[in-house]
């Protein structure tokens, strides 16, 4: 997925900042204003002049990293994300007696992991959720003036029983001697034979392996009638040889294309762990060969990762560059969730090329920063240019966004606007969808907001943790875990519960000194 560079000049002060969205009033300060724009997307704007800003200068951080002063710049944009293969592989890591590398820690998707419960829009498309809490608190005195701003976006859900148009699935399989390891070509197999019981008579899959080289093991075959015969094949698949992803994807999109069907959900899965050693192993090179195909027919690419050892890096540019996403899977339960409660559903689009961008007001806004989605930022020129690539989502998928924001002193009323836009998948018509924030709706203390958005800042603190930066209000030692072991009982949800075990870990890892996979990074620059 081509991204153009998100570019800030330090030191120059800006007269005025453009402001989207700016609609209708609330009805209250907590109400959260959600306007849909018409299918042209073109939503009113206004310039507000930009208030002197006070250089803060170097301020230093908790740790002694430096936070440096940039421009008044109001205005953060990125392409929506729903990857979640950060946090999984993150998980894993930590169950094995290791600390992640910080450079596969990707906060967002660590927050996207977890549900969040926003409401559905009436029709496809977006809702749009925008609200927050005072971060004061933990080990940061200065926290006080700082807030968590969640801005959240959810899809309508799938309905179970109506009708979707048919997949045409290509399931590219690396089988590489890595893959002979117990929890890789294994459970790939179990999740294809899960797959195949889930799948309807009128989808088709077809199935392409590789190690040096590829190899077509079953043509673009209907699931009516067939059921046995894909069971075979995959059944078929024994790990052999180095690992060469080119020809996989190569030979899988060739697949794709000559099974494409017509008024179908065309897609390519690739299941590895994404080691690749043999022929190219850069993302965008790999991609480059088949960058027609994907274009002209619009067959995204879905990554499901697994193994111990995990090319994190590859999967995550090869799905960005394939206008799909990725996933992890560790286990059978796992596979589950994404073979028999995520895939069946979301093979079909509610959007394309989707893109979020937030204004921040700054009359009441002195500073933010976007956690995570470092590799999703967009020029903010490039919002409603719809050459420029965004992320693409699924029925019943939920997209959150943190900032970390300071507020300035006696600030009150607008805080920010939030825009969606979007494309609809088989028309290619623009949509938008907005949603505001009043400083009233974020005066609350985070612990004792929603148990929603406190998951979400407990997973957002955990990622900058394991990444080595800091975010204001951050708990004390030891007090994360109990936060998230808190609010796994409150929420009674497995999945909560899961990430206060993963924290617990790595809080016994850090006290022992256990083994790193690396470099903890630095904080990053405040926006």
């Amino acid at each position: 997925m081509e991204r153009r560079t998100y570019r800030r000049t330090l030191g120059l002060v800006v007269a005025g900042v453009l402001l989207t969205g700016c609609g209708a009033g609330a009805s209250g300060n907590r109400s959260v204003t959600d306007r849909a724009d018409g299918p042209q997307g073109t939503n009113g704007s206004k310039t507000v002049p930009a208030p002197a800003v006070e250089d803060d200068g170097a301020r230093k951080a908790q740790e002694g990293a430096t936070v440096k002063p940039v421009a008044p710049d109001y205005l953060s944009t990125f392409a929506l994300d729903v990857d979640t293969a950060s946090y999984g592989y993150a998980r894993r890591r930590l169950a094995d007696g290791h600390l992640p590398a910080a450079g596969t820690v990707r906060p967002e998707e660590f927050v996207n992991s977890f549900r969040q419960g926003y409401r559905q829009p009436a029709g496809d498309g977006f809702s749009v959720t925008v609200d927050g809490a005072r971060a004061a608190g933990g080990e940061d005195e200065g926290a006080g003036d700082w807030s968590l701003v969640r801005v959240g976006l959810a899809t309508r859900v799938a309905d179970e029983h109506g009708e979707r148009q048919p997949a045409a699935l290509t399931f590219v399989v690396d089988i590489s001697g890595s893959m002979a390891e117990p929890g890789r070509l294994d459970l790939v197999k179990k999740s294809l034979s899960i797959l195949t019981d889930e799948l309807r008579d009128d989808d088709s899959v077809s199935l392409v392996t590789f190690s040096d080289e590829a190899k077509t093991l079953l043509p673009m075959t209907r699931l009516r009638d067939h059921r046995g015969r894909i069971r075979d094949a995959v059944d078929s698949m024994e790990p052999t040889d180095s690992t060469n992803v080119e020809a996989g994807i190569r030979r899988g999109y060739e697949e794709a294309v000559r099974g494409r069907r017509e008024a179908a959900n065309n897609r390519v899965v690739l299941l590895s762990d994404a080691l690749a050693n043999t022929g190219e192993t850069e993302a965008d090179a790999i991609l480059e060969r088949i960058d027609s195909a994907r274009r002209t027919y619009g067959i995204t690419l879905f990554g499901v990762g697994v193994g111990s050892d995990y090319g994190d890096a590859l999967m995550e540019r090869l799905t960005d560059r394939g206008d799909g996403h990725t996933t992890y899977i560790a286990d059978e339960t796992q596979a589950r969730k994404v073979f028999v409660d995520q895939l069946p559903a979301h093979v079909e689009l509610r959007a394309r090329d989707a893109k979020a961008q937030v204004a921040f007001d700054p009359e009441n806004v002195k500073q933010f920063k976007l956690i995570g989605y470092d590799d999703r930022k967009v020029a903010d020129d490039d919002f409603r240019d719809d050459r420029v690539d965004g992320g693409e989502v699924g029925p019943g998928h939920t997209v959150t966004a943190l900032y970390a924001v300071r507020l300035r002193d006696g600030a009150a009323g607008h805080v920010a606007t939030a825009t969606v836009r979007w494309l609809d998948p088989r028309t290619r018509a623009p949509h938008e969808r907005t949603g505001t924030v009043e400083t009233d709706a974020i005066d609350g203390s985070l612990w004792g907001s929603g148990k929603r958005l406190q998951v979400a800042a407990v997973a957002a603190y955990f990622a900058e943790e394991l990444r080595g930066g800091r975010l204001p209000g951050r708990p004390g030692p030891g007090e994360l875990a109990s936060r998230a072991s808190a609010l796994a009982s409150a929420t009674g949800d497995g999945s909560v519960r899961g990430l206060a075990t993963a924290i617990a870990q790595a809080d016994r890892l850090r006290g022992d000194g256990g083994p790193s996979d690396g470099d903890t990074g630095q904080e990053g620059e405040m926006n």
